[in-house]
Protein backbone atom coordinates (compact mmCIF):
# COMPACT_ATOMS: atom_id res chain seq x y z
CA UNK A 1 0.00 0.00 0.00
CA UNK A 2 2.92 2.13 0.04
CA UNK A 3 3.20 3.18 -3.72
CA UNK A 4 -0.59 3.81 -3.61
CA UNK A 5 -0.63 5.96 -0.90
CA UNK A 6 2.57 7.96 -1.31
CA UNK A 7 1.42 8.70 -5.16
CA UNK A 8 -2.26 9.68 -3.68
CA UNK A 9 -0.45 11.77 -1.40
CA UNK A 10 1.63 13.87 -4.16
CA UNK A 11 -1.40 13.78 -6.26
CA UNK A 12 -2.81 15.70 -3.45
CA UNK A 13 -0.03 18.32 -2.85
CA UNK A 14 -0.29 18.70 -6.37
CA UNK A 15 -3.56 20.05 -6.57
CA UNK A 16 -3.03 21.75 -3.25
CA UNK A 17 -0.01 23.61 -4.79
CA UNK A 18 -1.64 23.87 -8.13
CA UNK A 19 -5.18 25.93 -6.62
CA UNK A 20 -2.59 27.69 -4.80
CA UNK A 21 -1.09 29.50 -7.54
CA UNK A 22 -4.58 29.38 -9.00
CA UNK A 23 -5.69 31.77 -6.38
CA UNK A 24 -2.36 33.84 -5.71
CA UNK A 25 -3.25 36.19 -8.29
CA UNK A 26 -6.98 36.78 -7.19
CA UNK A 27 -5.06 37.18 -3.42
CA UNK A 28 -3.00 39.56 -4.54
CA UNK A 29 -6.01 41.94 -6.67
CA UNK A 30 -8.03 41.72 -3.78
CA UNK A 31 -5.04 42.88 -1.15
CA UNK A 32 -4.92 45.63 -3.20
CA UNK A 33 -8.23 46.36 -3.80
CA UNK A 34 -8.70 46.47 0.35
CA UNK A 35 -5.41 48.62 0.23
CA UNK A 36 -7.26 51.47 -2.64
CA UNK A 37 -10.18 50.85 -0.47
CA UNK A 38 -8.75 51.91 2.74
CA UNK A 39 -6.92 54.76 0.83
CA UNK A 40 -9.89 56.03 -0.35
CA UNK A 41 -11.63 55.92 2.47
CA UNK A 42 -9.04 56.96 5.29
CA UNK A 43 -7.19 59.13 3.64
CA UNK A 44 -8.93 60.98 0.63
CA UNK A 45 -12.06 60.95 2.31
CA UNK A 46 -9.87 62.34 5.68
CA UNK A 47 -8.33 64.68 3.56
CA UNK A 48 -11.39 66.29 1.97
CA UNK A 49 -13.61 65.37 4.99
CA UNK A 50 -11.38 68.18 7.19
CA UNK A 51 -11.50 70.79 3.97
CA UNK A 52 -15.08 70.27 4.03
CA UNK A 53 -15.20 71.36 8.02
CA UNK A 54 -13.22 74.57 7.44
CA UNK A 55 -13.82 75.81 4.44
CA UNK A 56 -17.63 75.32 4.95
CA UNK A 57 -18.23 73.65 2.12
CA UNK A 58 -20.24 70.65 2.80
CA UNK A 59 -20.21 68.58 -0.44
CA UNK A 60 -16.59 68.48 -0.16
CA UNK A 61 -17.58 65.33 2.25
CA UNK A 62 -19.64 63.41 -0.36
CA UNK A 63 -18.32 60.28 -1.17
CA UNK A 64 -18.93 60.65 -4.69
CA UNK A 65 -17.61 64.39 -4.99
CA UNK A 66 -14.16 62.69 -3.31
CA UNK A 67 -14.49 60.21 -5.85
CA UNK A 68 -14.60 63.20 -8.36
CA UNK A 69 -12.32 65.52 -7.32
CA UNK A 70 -9.44 62.45 -7.20
CA UNK A 71 -10.67 61.45 -10.69
CA UNK A 72 -9.74 65.04 -12.23
CA UNK A 73 -6.78 65.10 -10.26
CA UNK A 74 -5.63 62.33 -11.82
CA UNK A 75 -6.56 63.14 -15.22
CA UNK A 76 -5.20 66.94 -14.63
CA UNK A 77 -1.82 64.95 -14.22
CA UNK A 78 -2.01 62.50 -17.06
CA UNK A 79 -3.81 64.07 -19.94
CA UNK A 80 -0.78 67.44 -20.09
CA UNK A 81 1.16 64.97 -19.34
CA UNK A 82 0.91 63.13 -22.22
CA UNK A 83 -0.27 65.88 -24.23
CA UNK A 84 2.44 67.77 -24.37
CA UNK A 85 4.19 65.21 -26.83
CA UNK A 86 1.11 65.35 -29.27
CA UNK A 87 0.77 68.78 -29.32
CA UNK A 88 4.79 69.04 -30.36
CA UNK A 89 4.33 67.03 -32.70
CA UNK A 90 1.24 68.71 -34.43
CA UNK A 91 -0.50 65.34 -33.52
CA UNK A 92 -3.35 67.36 -31.21
CA UNK A 93 -6.23 65.58 -33.13
CA UNK A 94 -4.96 62.06 -31.74
CA UNK A 95 -6.70 62.05 -28.83
CA UNK A 96 -10.04 63.33 -30.32
CA UNK A 97 -9.40 60.19 -32.90
CA UNK A 98 -9.18 57.73 -29.44
CA UNK A 99 -11.94 58.88 -27.94
CA UNK A 100 -14.13 58.56 -30.75
CA UNK A 101 -12.54 54.98 -31.45
CA UNK A 102 -12.94 54.24 -27.43
CA UNK A 103 -16.78 55.12 -28.08
CA UNK A 104 -16.76 51.98 -30.52
CA UNK A 105 -15.81 49.81 -27.62
CA UNK A 106 -18.22 51.03 -24.85
CA UNK A 107 -20.96 50.45 -27.66
CA UNK A 108 -19.54 47.01 -28.79
CA UNK A 109 -19.09 45.83 -25.20
CA UNK A 110 -22.91 46.66 -24.54
CA UNK A 111 -23.71 45.06 -27.24
CA UNK A 112 -22.20 41.74 -26.62
CA UNK A 113 -24.04 42.23 -23.01
CA UNK A 114 -27.60 42.73 -24.67
CA UNK A 115 -27.59 40.40 -27.40
CA UNK A 116 -25.15 37.86 -26.15
CA UNK A 117 -24.94 38.19 -22.01
CA UNK A 118 -21.13 38.34 -22.56
CA UNK A 119 -20.34 40.80 -19.46
CA UNK A 120 -17.84 42.69 -21.04
CA UNK A 121 -17.03 45.91 -18.77
CA UNK A 122 -17.49 48.79 -21.39
CA UNK A 123 -13.94 50.57 -20.33
CA UNK A 124 -11.85 47.44 -20.79
CA UNK A 125 -13.73 47.48 -24.29
CA UNK A 126 -13.23 50.76 -24.60
CA UNK A 127 -9.36 50.34 -24.13
CA UNK A 128 -8.96 47.36 -26.24
CA UNK A 129 -10.67 49.18 -29.08
CA UNK A 130 -8.39 52.06 -28.62
CA UNK A 131 -5.14 50.60 -28.68
CA UNK A 132 -5.93 48.90 -31.47
CA UNK A 133 -7.03 51.88 -33.10
CA UNK A 134 -3.55 53.43 -32.27
CA UNK A 135 -1.90 50.62 -33.88
CA UNK A 136 -4.13 51.07 -37.02
CA UNK A 137 -3.40 54.85 -37.38
CA UNK A 138 0.74 54.82 -36.52
CA UNK A 139 0.29 51.77 -39.55
CA UNK A 140 -1.38 53.94 -41.88
CA UNK A 141 0.86 56.21 -41.16
CA UNK A 142 3.74 54.52 -41.74
CA UNK A 143 3.13 52.14 -44.48
CA UNK A 144 0.46 53.85 -46.79
CA UNK A 145 0.84 57.32 -48.34
CA UNK A 146 -1.96 58.50 -45.95
CA UNK A 147 -1.13 61.79 -44.55
CA UNK A 148 -0.74 61.84 -40.63
CA UNK A 149 -4.26 63.72 -40.25
CA UNK A 150 -5.92 61.72 -43.31
CA UNK A 151 -5.01 59.07 -41.36
CA UNK A 152 -6.45 60.70 -38.07
CA UNK A 153 -9.61 61.63 -39.50
CA UNK A 154 -10.18 58.07 -41.54
CA UNK A 155 -10.12 56.16 -37.80
CA UNK A 156 -11.89 58.47 -36.30
CA UNK A 157 -15.13 58.55 -38.54
CA UNK A 158 -14.64 54.64 -39.09
CA UNK A 159 -14.79 54.16 -35.15
CA UNK A 160 -17.81 56.45 -34.56
CA UNK A 161 -19.61 54.73 -37.43
CA UNK A 162 -18.98 51.75 -35.79
CA UNK A 163 -20.71 52.63 -32.13
CA UNK A 164 -23.59 53.91 -34.32
CA UNK A 165 -24.15 51.25 -36.00
CA UNK A 166 -24.08 48.61 -33.16
CA UNK A 167 -26.59 50.90 -31.45
CA UNK A 168 -29.26 50.74 -34.38
CA UNK A 169 -28.48 46.98 -34.65
CA UNK A 170 -29.59 47.34 -30.75
CA UNK A 171 -33.09 48.96 -31.66
CA UNK A 172 -31.31 51.88 -29.43
CA UNK A 173 -31.68 49.66 -26.38
CA UNK A 174 -28.50 50.18 -25.26
CA UNK A 175 -28.54 54.14 -25.94
CA UNK A 176 -28.86 54.49 -22.26
CA UNK A 177 -26.36 53.24 -20.95
CA UNK A 178 -23.82 54.89 -23.95
CA UNK A 179 -25.11 58.73 -22.65
CA UNK A 180 -22.82 58.65 -19.52
CA UNK A 181 -19.74 57.77 -21.45
CA UNK A 182 -20.90 60.26 -24.56
CA UNK A 183 -21.39 63.30 -21.95
CA UNK A 184 -19.53 62.09 -18.81
CA UNK A 185 -21.05 62.45 -15.12
CA UNK A 186 -20.20 63.08 -11.91
CA UNK A 187 -22.39 60.84 -10.19
CA UNK A 188 -21.54 57.50 -12.03
CA UNK A 189 -17.69 57.55 -11.07
CA UNK A 190 -17.40 54.28 -9.25
CA UNK A 191 -14.76 53.34 -6.86
CA UNK A 192 -13.77 50.34 -9.44
CA UNK A 193 -13.78 53.75 -11.92
CA UNK A 194 -11.39 55.55 -10.05
CA UNK A 195 -9.42 52.64 -8.80
CA UNK A 196 -8.89 52.19 -12.77
CA UNK A 197 -7.82 55.48 -13.30
CA UNK A 198 -5.11 55.55 -10.59
CA UNK A 199 -3.76 52.54 -12.02
CA UNK A 200 -3.80 54.18 -15.50
CA UNK A 201 -2.89 56.98 -14.10
CA UNK A 202 0.81 55.30 -12.39
CA UNK A 203 1.14 53.32 -15.48
CA UNK A 204 1.23 56.44 -17.97
CA UNK A 205 3.12 58.70 -15.09
CA UNK A 206 6.01 55.60 -14.62
CA UNK A 207 6.14 54.99 -18.71
CA UNK A 208 6.78 58.60 -18.92
CA UNK A 209 9.55 58.77 -16.80
CA UNK A 210 11.43 55.69 -17.63
CA UNK A 211 11.14 56.76 -21.32
CA UNK A 212 11.69 60.52 -20.73
CA UNK A 213 14.27 61.07 -23.18
CA UNK A 214 13.46 59.44 -25.91
CA UNK A 215 10.16 60.19 -26.12
CA UNK A 216 11.54 64.21 -26.08
CA UNK A 217 14.42 63.06 -28.41
CA UNK A 218 11.18 61.81 -31.28
CA UNK A 219 9.49 64.76 -30.55
CA UNK A 220 11.83 67.28 -31.23
CA UNK A 221 13.47 65.55 -33.88
CA UNK A 222 12.49 62.26 -34.78
CA UNK A 223 14.88 62.12 -38.18
CA UNK A 224 17.83 63.09 -35.78
CA UNK A 225 16.57 60.19 -34.09
CA UNK A 226 16.09 57.55 -36.59
CA UNK A 227 19.75 58.68 -37.66
CA UNK A 228 20.86 57.45 -33.94
CA UNK A 229 19.61 54.48 -34.30
CA UNK A 230 16.89 55.04 -31.75
CA UNK A 231 13.99 52.78 -32.18
CA UNK A 232 11.26 55.39 -32.99
CA UNK A 233 8.69 52.96 -34.00
CA UNK A 234 8.56 51.64 -30.50
CA UNK A 235 8.91 54.75 -28.79
CA UNK A 236 5.41 56.04 -31.12
CA UNK A 237 3.88 52.96 -29.92
CA UNK A 238 4.09 53.64 -26.65
CA UNK A 239 2.25 57.11 -26.97
CA UNK A 240 -0.15 56.01 -28.81
CA UNK A 241 -0.93 52.71 -26.11
CA UNK A 242 -0.72 56.05 -23.47
CA UNK A 243 -2.32 58.31 -25.15
CA UNK A 244 -5.56 55.63 -25.28
CA UNK A 245 -4.74 55.14 -21.73
CA UNK A 246 -5.49 58.48 -20.84
CA UNK A 247 -8.63 58.59 -23.24
CA UNK A 248 -10.25 55.70 -21.50
CA UNK A 249 -9.62 56.60 -18.06
CA UNK A 250 -10.93 60.09 -18.48
CA UNK A 251 -14.04 58.98 -20.02
CA UNK A 252 -16.08 58.46 -17.44
CA UNK A 253 -16.15 61.70 -15.83
CA UNK A 254 -14.91 63.98 -19.13
CA UNK A 255 -17.43 62.00 -21.77
CA UNK A 256 -15.50 60.64 -25.56
CA UNK A 257 -16.69 64.27 -26.90
CA UNK A 258 -14.65 66.74 -24.78
CA UNK A 259 -11.81 63.77 -23.24
CA UNK A 260 -9.39 65.06 -25.71
CA UNK A 261 -9.41 68.62 -24.18
CA UNK A 262 -7.43 68.63 -21.40
CA UNK A 263 -4.79 66.65 -23.64
CA UNK A 264 -4.43 69.53 -25.69
CA UNK A 265 -5.74 72.98 -23.89
CA UNK A 266 -3.55 72.53 -20.74
CA UNK A 267 -0.42 72.09 -22.87
CA UNK A 268 -1.49 75.09 -25.55
CA UNK A 269 -1.53 77.53 -22.38
CA UNK A 270 1.62 76.35 -20.65
CA UNK A 271 3.40 76.82 -24.03
CA UNK A 272 2.67 80.79 -23.43
CA UNK A 273 4.44 80.29 -20.15
CA UNK A 274 7.30 77.84 -19.96
CA UNK A 275 10.79 78.74 -21.41
CA UNK A 276 11.73 75.26 -21.84
CA UNK A 277 9.88 71.84 -22.15
CA UNK A 278 10.21 70.89 -18.71
CA UNK A 279 8.83 73.97 -17.94
CA UNK A 280 5.97 73.44 -20.14
CA UNK A 281 4.91 70.10 -18.57
CA UNK A 282 5.15 71.45 -15.17
CA UNK A 283 2.77 74.42 -15.80
CA UNK A 284 0.33 72.07 -18.39
CA UNK A 285 -0.08 69.63 -15.30
CA UNK A 286 -0.88 72.91 -13.17
CA UNK A 287 -3.36 74.09 -15.80
CA UNK A 288 -4.93 70.62 -15.81
CA UNK A 289 -5.23 70.44 -12.26
CA UNK A 290 -6.74 73.82 -11.65
CA UNK A 291 -9.50 73.51 -14.35
CA UNK A 292 -10.17 69.92 -13.30
CA UNK A 293 -10.44 71.10 -9.56
CA UNK A 294 -12.45 74.33 -10.83
CA UNK A 295 -14.83 73.02 -13.25
CA UNK A 296 -16.12 69.98 -10.92
CA UNK A 297 -16.25 72.41 -8.19
CA UNK A 298 -18.57 74.74 -10.81
CA UNK A 299 -20.23 71.75 -12.36
CA UNK A 300 -21.64 70.59 -8.67
CA UNK A 301 -22.87 74.19 -8.08
CA UNK A 302 -24.42 75.26 -10.49
CA UNK A 303 -25.66 71.62 -12.02
CA UNK A 304 -24.11 72.27 -15.01
CA UNK A 305 -21.87 68.69 -17.18
CA UNK A 306 -19.26 68.12 -15.40
CA UNK A 307 -16.94 67.44 -19.12
CA UNK A 308 -18.28 70.61 -20.59
CA UNK A 309 -17.33 72.75 -17.20
CA UNK A 310 -14.03 71.55 -16.96
CA UNK A 311 -13.38 72.42 -20.60
CA UNK A 312 -14.70 76.05 -20.79
CA UNK A 313 -12.57 76.54 -17.32
CA UNK A 314 -9.70 75.33 -19.05
CA UNK A 315 -10.36 77.59 -22.51
CA UNK A 316 -10.86 80.45 -19.66
CA UNK A 317 -8.14 79.83 -18.62
CA UNK A 318 -6.30 80.43 -22.35
CA UNK A 319 -7.45 82.98 -22.71
CA UNK A 320 -6.92 84.89 -19.59
CA UNK A 321 -2.75 83.90 -20.19
CA UNK A 322 -2.91 84.60 -23.63
CA UNK A 323 -4.84 88.07 -22.99
CA UNK A 324 -1.82 88.62 -20.19
CA UNK A 325 1.01 87.92 -22.76
CA UNK A 326 -0.14 89.49 -25.14
CA UNK A 327 -0.44 92.99 -23.62
CA UNK A 328 2.95 92.24 -21.77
Amino acid sequence: MTGPVALAATDLLAVEFSAAGSLAPLLVADAFAGLFDWFLTAVVGGVFSWLAGVTGLDFLGYPYMQRAYLSVLCIGVVGPLVGSFLVYRDLSMVGDTLAHTAFAGVALALFLEATLGLAVPPLLGALVVAVVAALVVQALIEYTDARSDAALAMVLTGGFALGSVLISLTGGGISVGINQYLFGSLATVSRADVGLLVSMGLVVVGSVAVAYRPLVYVTFDETAARASRLHVRAVNTLLSILTAFVVVSAMRIMGVILVAALLVIPVVTASRLGRSFKQSLLYGVLAGELAGVAGVTVAYLYGLAAGGSIVLVALAGFVAVAAGHRLA
